[in-house]
């Protein structure tokens, strides 16, 4: 009686066993859809191939509203993408989550039943054959004994691979299941980064609308005059035989800082995400830093204002505007007078004409003197701290003054 309710049981954890691994590869090979469907897919792309036409046109108003209208609906429908995609991995994640429960509890069960044979097929391996031959009541009742030991050990063997092929699969689903998790966590990542820029959008479109008043003569006077200046800037740099990379040029003291526009830093930076350089274009920028830090707010370079694309016209990127903010704390530039402002004890940012045009092509700070005769900071020449504004500019090149409030 008792070996046949072994073998009762051996044959229902061997038939338990075979049930248990056909369905968990049901579990472990259930496709997961594609994130995107492709019906996004063929949306974005359609959008991104009309803003590169749009970005081809002429410059005008309702150009630039027609490329940061698209640009804005293309950034949604990526955020709408993106959190599709989290939506359908949160399923998943749901999914899988159930179905390693399942397969922890139901691995428990069978790793116990398989000890439980061990155990069994140790005790009847113990018997020698002939013992089975002498205690058997007849000969057909020997070899039923003989062909019951020998399934055991076929269906035990059987036991033993299926359990060690289940711990494999359920280390594969573990690990799926990682992926998902480590997946999803850059999808979020993703979708925080495409709301930031949605918002920056709408803020760059509503600017640009402010500072033309909706005016198409406006937009073309503004953008003439960024042009203009980014022109100069560039044959500025020119004259000065280009914009070489320096190295240990910034320096601290009590009155703030001094930094270079060509400092290894920062001087291979791109100006606002633009063709232009810091090292070539950037002195205003680097300018407005050395300011910053005079005012006491040290942490500020030419490397945290540019890190700020709201600091830059939306109609012409690389255009640095008056009004700007640097680690939190936002400034103007108005025009003033040299010497009434450093009698005071404030810097100067002058605008210079090197080639004694109309326009204003280098920025410089001035930081003490009087009656045209001024000590500057220069932010193109090589360790240019303190030293005469006369040894490289003419007084009469001054094209513009401004104090910078805060």
């Amino acid at each position: 009686m008792q070996l046949r309710a072994q073998a009762f049981l051996l044959f229902f954890f061997f038939l338990f066993g075979i049930f248990w691994v056909g369905n968990y590869h049901v579990f472990a090979q259930s496709p997961t859809a594609d994130p995107q469907t492709a019906d996004q897919q063929q949306k974005i792309k359609e959008l991104e191939d009309k803003l590169k036409e749009v970005q081809g046109q002429a410059k005008t108003l309702s150009s630039q509203i027609a490329v940061m209208d698209n640009q804005i609906r293309l950034t949604e429908l990526r955020i709408q993408a993106t959190t599709k995609d989290i939506e359908k991995l949160d399923t998943d994640i749901e999914v899988t989550t159930k179905q390693i429960t399942k397969l922890e509890e139901t691995l428990n069960i069978t790793t116990k039943a398989l000890l439980n044979r061990i155990v069994a097929t140790y005790q009847l391996g113990s018997s020698h054959p002939l013992e089975v031959v002498l205690s058997s009541g007849s000969v057909s009742d020997m070899f039923t004994r003989l062909n019951y030991m020998r399934l055991v050990q076929l269906h035990d063997k059987k036991l033993i691979y299926e359990t060690q092929q289940a711990k494999t699969d359920y280390t594969n689903q573990k690990e799926i299941f990682e992926g998902k998790k480590e997946k999803i966590e850059k999808l979020k990542n993703q979708l925080l980064s495409y709301t930031k820029q949605l918002d920056n959008e709408k803020k760059n479109k509503k600017q640009l609308l402010a500072e033309t008043e909706g005016s198409e003569s406006n937009y073309q006077r503004l953008l003439a005059q960024a042009r203009a200046q980014l022109a100069a800037f560039g044959r500025f740099t020119a004259s000065q035989g280009g914009a070489s990379i320096l190295s240990n040029q910034t320096v601290c003291d009590d009155w703030g800082c001094y930094y270079n526009q060509r400092d290894s830093q920062w001087g291979g930076n791109p100006l606002n995400n633009t063709q232009f350089t810091l090292a070539s274009d950037g002195c205003l920028v680097t300018a407005m830093a050395m300011v910053y830090t005079h005012y006491g707010y040290k942490n500020v370079t030419p490397k945290t204002i540019n890190s700020n694309s709201g600091n830059f016209a939306s109609y012409y990127p690389a255009y640095l505007k008056f009004a700007i903010t640097a680690d939190g704390v936002s400034s103007n530039r108005v025009r003033d007078s040299i010497d009434s402002m450093l009698s005071s004890g404030h810097p100067v940012v002058a605008g210079v004409s090197y080639d004694g045009g109309p326009i204003s092509d280098h920025f410089v700070v001035l930081v003490s003197g009087s009656n045209g005769n001024y000590t500057m900071n220069d932010p193109f020449t090589p360790n240019g701290r303190n030293i005469p504004f006369s040894s490289h500019y003419a007084i009469g090149g001054i094209r513009e003054v401004y104090k910078v409030s805060f």
